[in-house]
């Protein structure tokens, strides 16, 4: 597993760029307790998870130093005033029905007995994604798309594509087998963070480049 690169850290506040196949916080079982926030806790003891990137998605993600930062973070986002930006790339030809844009507006709800997938059902919570086409692959029958959760639901981003016939390459949750077998990992990675230093409330914006 890669290490965990620390793009920036101060009193307050830590980004980091979290490597595929890494949990954020620990799960059920021994196998399971290897994570983001306990490695970077052996050097900062006092962070704290405040959002969460799934297992197999890579990229930015930032954590918090103490309580107060802690609650100010949990509060912006709860305000929709983080912004994400993530890349993906699925499977199929996305052409948007104007322009090179379009929205994916679906209600998500958890798949109780087949936890933890989620399903698109209208006692769902109102879930909204924009997305942009960068690059069609026309050879390999692909597109590369800039994504926005609008809404932060668990899955979001993998639900709303797959409701869209247009599952993102290696999710093994979401997939297909044509899918799936057109990459070795899940093609997602969170690309932009954009919010408000708790402290300074200095504006600060961090990217990161897919490694696909």
């Amino acid at each position: 597993m890669p290490e965990i690169a620390v793009l920036y850290a101060d009193e307050v506040i830590l980004v980091l760029d979290k490597p595929a196949g890494l949990l954020c916080v620990p799960g059920r079982g021994e196998d399971k307790q290897d994570c983001l926030s306990s490695r970077v806790q052996q050097r900062y003891p006092d962070a704290r998870v405040v959002h969460r990137l799934d297992q197999a998605t890579s990229g930015l993600l930032v954590m918090a130093l103490g309580a107060s930062a802690q609650r100010a973070l949990n509060d912006a986002f709860a305000s929709r005033l983080v912004h994400k930006r993530y890349v993906a790339v699925v499977d199929g030809l996305l052409e948007p029905a104007c322009g090179d844009r379009g929205t994916i507006d679906l209600p998500i709800l958890l798949d109780w007995p087949n936890r933890p997938r989620r399903i698109i059902d209208p006692q769902g919570k109102p879930s909204c994604t924009r997305w942009w086409v960068l690059k069609h692959d026309l050879a390999a029958k692909t597109t590369r798309l800039e994504l926005e959760p609008v809404t932060g639901r668990s899955h979001q981003l993998r639900v709303h594509l797959q409701a869209l016939q247009h599952p993102i390459l290696g999710d093994a949750l979401y997939g297909t087998p044509a899918s799936l077998g057109k990459a070795e990992r899940l093609l997602l990675h969170a690309t932009r963070l954009e919010l408000t230093h708790p402290v300074s409330l200095q504006k600060m914006v961090f990217s990161s480049e897919p490694p696909f």
